[in-house]
């Protein structure tokens, strides 16, 4: 498997999310959910590392609303901004008051994505839990529901291949 970025090029030590074990992933992660009784009526994606997680769970917990905030943090391979930023177009926050809302996102690496996410929706009246395939140790959020925890890189199969660019 060749991988897109330049830090997982070379797979060995790192860990490999096959589209198979995605699968597996995403449906052990919503039997945690229904395992812990949590019946979420919103399903929001952290853009862009959380929509394929998100839309997954979203159909394995009978969840039709679904939404995203999109948030830059990581600009490049180990490279990241001073502070997470939301981008345009903004999640419509009122819509979520009083409502349970499950936050999915790929990797809590920093955690200090989701806590962006967190701090916003718990400000505007929400019951918020959190999902996410993979946690590292140097998080600073505690994510409800994870399938994995690791240190290693992480190689997703969504971006282990350069976008297509129509130059054949």
């Amino acid at each position: 498997m060749t991988a897109y970025h330049a830090e997982a090029s070379d797979t060995e030590g790192k860990e490999v999310l096959t589209w198979e074990g995605f699968g597996k992933a995403s449906r052990e992660l919503a039997e945690q959910v229904v395992g812990d009784s949590f019946r979420p009526e919103v399903i929001v994606a952290v853009a862009r590392g959380g929509l394929l997680l998100a839309g997954s769970l979203a159909y394995a917990l009978g969840v039709k609303l679904a939404d995203a905030m999109n948030v830059e943090f990581y600009t490049d391979v180990a490279e990241t901004l001073p502070d997470p930023v939301l981008l345009a177009p903004l999640l419509d926050i009122d819509s979520i008051a009083g409502r349970r809302v499950l936050v999915v996102d790929d990797v809590a690496d920093s955690g200090r994505t989701l806590q962006l996410v967190m701090d916003i929706l718990l400000k505007h009246g929400a019951e918020v839990r959190t999902a996410a395939l993979y946690t590292k140790p140097t998080s600073i959020y505690r994510v409800d529901y994870v399938w994995k925890d690791t240190d290693a890189w992480i190689v997703f199969p969504w971006s282990a291949l350069p976008p297509v660019d129509g130059v054949r």
